[in-house]
C-alpha cells in the first residue's frame, strides 16, 4: 500500500491558527517534510513514507465559506513542483468546471515539466455549489456536470498524447487544434503492444455508479471513492463491470480513498485530538461543524495505531492500495503524522 499526505492550504479551516503571511512557509515546511529529500532531515517510517502530497480544488473554506485563506490549487501545483524533489503533486480533485479543459490540459503539463515529471492528475465534477454560484459558474445539473468531465478527460488525454486537440465538437466544449507543448514527462502505454505515450497519470473522483465509474473504466489509471470498508467494495465490484463492459483490464486501475486520520498510542491520546476537533470546529463552523465533527469521529482511522493498521488491513484485502490521508491539526502537531510513519505505513507497505 502506498500513502499520500494532504498538505492544509485553508480549506477545512486548517491554517486558522496561521498568520497569512506564515501560510506559504507553513505549507512549504510540510512538503518537504513529505518529499525527505528536501527536508534534510530523517523521516520516521523511512525515507520513502510519503509516495504523494495532495491539496483540494477549492476556493471557500468548509463546512461555512468565510474569510479565512483557502489558497488556489494550481497556484500551489506550481509552487510544489519547484520547491520539492521527490514526492508525487496532486489535487484530490480539480473541478473539470472551473477550468477549460484545453486549458488545464497545459497548465498540467507546463507544472509536470517544472516538477520533473511528478503531477497526477485528480479529476472530477464538482459539487460545492456554493462557491460554483460565488465564482459566476451556475450550478448546471449533475448530468451536465458530468458531460463536461467525460468531454474535458477526453480533451486532456488527446492534447499529452499527441500534442494537440485536433478538432472536437461536444456538447459543452469545443477546441479545434489547441497545441499542449511541453508534452507531459511521464508516459503511460497504451494498447496491445504497451507502447509509451507522453501522459498524466488520471485520477478520477467520485463514486457515481452509471456515469462517473464507467468514464474511469475508460480513462483512469486510479480511482478515488468511498472509503468505508462496505462502500469500497461496492463502488469497486461495480467499477469492475464497467470495465468488462467496456473492454478495460480492471487490474489495471490503483482504486484510492481518502481518510481523516485520528491516532495515537492510546485511547486517551485519541480522545485527547478528538476533543481539539470537536472545540476547532465549534469555534470556526459553529453549528454546522457537528457534521463535520461527526465525520472526524465515525471515520474508518479513527483510533489507536493498533486499530488503524487493522482498518487499513482489511481495506487493503478489498483491493484499495492507496490512501490519501488528511490530519486535523497537521501545523500545531505533527506528532500524529510521524506515529502514522513509524507504526502504520511500515505495517502496510
Amino acid at each position: 500500500m502506498r500513502f499520500g499526505l494532504f498538505i492544509p492550504q485553508g480549506w477545512r479551516h486548517d491554517l486558522t491558527d496561521v498568520p497569512p503571511e506564515k501560510q506559504w512557509e507553513t505549507m512549504l515546511s510540510l512538503l518537504h517534510y513529505a518529499d525527505n529529500a528536501a527536508a534534510g532531515e530523517p523521516v520516521p517510517g523511512g525515507p520513502w513514507a510519503w509516495d504523494s502530497a495532495w491539496v483540494f480544488d477549492h476556493f471557500h473554506t468548509v463546512p461555512v465559506p468565510s474569510t479565512q485563506a483557502t489558497h488556489e490549487a494550481w497556484s500551489l501545483m506550481a509552487a510544489f513542483a519547484a520547491s520539492s524533489q521527490r514526492v508525487k503533486l496532486g489535487q484530490m480533485c480539480t473541478c473539470m468546471s472551473y477550468r477549460n479543459p484545453a486549458y488545464l490540459a497545459k497548465v498540467a503539463s507546463t507544472v509536470d515539466a517544472i516538477s520533473g515529471g511528478r503531477v497526477q492528475m485528480g479529476i472530477g465534477a464538482g459539487w460545492y455549489e456554493h462557491e460554483w454560484r460565488a465564482y459566476g459558474y451556475g450550478f448546471p445539473r449533475a448530468g451536465e456536470r458530468l458531460r463536461a468531465l467525460d468531454e474535458g478527460v477526453q480533451i486532456m488525454t488527446r492534447m499529452w498524447r499527441t500534442g494537440s486537440s485536433g478538432r472536437f465538437d461536444g456538447e459543452t466544449y469545443q477546441v479545434d487544434g489547441a497545441l499542449c507543448y511541453p508534452q507531459p514527462l511521464q508516459t503511460l502505454p497504451v494498447g496491445d503492444g504497451g507502447a509509451e505515450v507522453p501522459s498524466i497519470p488520471l485520477w478520477i473522483a467520485g463514486g457515481g455508479e452509471k456515469k462517473t465509474l464507467r468514464i474511469a473504466a475508460r480513462f483512469a489509471q486510479h480511482t478515488n471513492f468511498d472509503g468505508s470498508p462496505e462502500g469500497f467494495s461496492h463502488k469497486s465490484s461495480v467499477l469492475e463491470q464497467h470495465c468488462r463492459d467496456v473492454g478495460r483490464d480492471f487490474g489495471e486501475i490503483t482504486r484510492s480513498a481518502d481518510y481523516n486520520v485520528v491516532i495515537g498510542e492510546n485511547q486517551a491520546e485519541v480522545d485527547d485530538k478528538l476533543a481539539w476537533i470537536s472545540s476547532h470546529y465549534r469555534r470556526y463552523a459553529g453549528e454546522r461543524g457537528e457534521d463535520t465533527i461527526n465525520t472526524w469521529r465515525t471515520g474508518p482511522l479513527v483510533g489507536t495505531t493498533e486499530q488503524v493498521v487493522e482498518a487499513l488491513t482489511d481495506l487493503k484485502a478489498r483491493g484499495m492500495t492507496y490512501a490519501i490521508v488528511n490530519f486535523a491539526n497537521a501545523v500545531g502537531d505533527r506528532d500524529q503524522i510521524e506515529l502514522f510513519q513509524r507504526q502504520v505505513v511500515p505495517a502496510l507497505q
